[in-house]
């Protein structure tokens, strides 16, 4: 990697373990093992840098969701894949936590791709209900965009949950309540 990936990558880690305040520009040159110069030749100053951070995590994140819910499968079997995904649960979610940090919600470079990406994971989900709702696979009764919001606040408070309980047993019980509730939308066809 180069030392930008080197100094983006150090970056994400730091955002997600300490956030924003707690990343010093100290504290990614170490982890990056690069300099003061190198940082400030590749980015005007640490917004510059967490911006970068946060845009890789959130084109990651959206390739992975992304690639879980274009899979084969119905409707809930994708969107049941996606939430069962093997992920690190106490250490919650590299975008939603971020949300809670009150320096980046602050600064409006920083937050939009937060609100970008939440966005488009309630409209990703949104299709897939739609594509449910058209292939006659969910009852019509169901709200797609509704119920798109709804699994995101499930899965970005069964985070939260996971984390104050230190188990992942309360995310678990999130994800199982989202796909119970959504399996009785569930059109049964024989």
């Amino acid at each position: 990697m180069s030392t930008r990936d080197d100094l983006i990558e150090s970056t994400r880690a730091l955002l997600w373990e300490r956030g924003y305040v707690g990343t010093s520009p100290k504290a990614i040159q170490r982890r990056a093992g690069a300099g003061q110069g190198s940082m400030y030749h590749h980015f005007a100053g640490k917004e510059d840098l967490a911006r970068a951070a946060i845009d890789r995590t959130a084109a990651e994140l959206r390739a992975a969701v992304d690639a879980r819910l274009s899979g084969p499968g119905t409707a809930l079997q994708r969107i049941s894949g996606y939430l069962r995904r093997e992920r690190d649960v106490l250490k919650g979610c590299p975008i939603g936590g971020l949300t809670q940090d009150p320096d980046v919600m602050a600064a409006p470079a920083l937050r939009a791709p937060v609100q970008e990406t939440l966005t488009w994971l309630c409209a990703r989900l949104t299709e897939v209900l739609r594509e449910g709702l058209d292939r006659g696979e969910l009852s019509a009764a169901l709200d797609p965009g509704a119920t798109a919001a709804a699994i995101v606040a499930a899965l970005q408070g069964g985070y939260v949950l996971a984390r104050a309980a230190d188990s992942t047993a309360p995310f678990e019980r999130a994800v199982e309540g989202v796909l119970a509730l959504l399996s009785a939308y569930s059109v049964k066809t024989s």
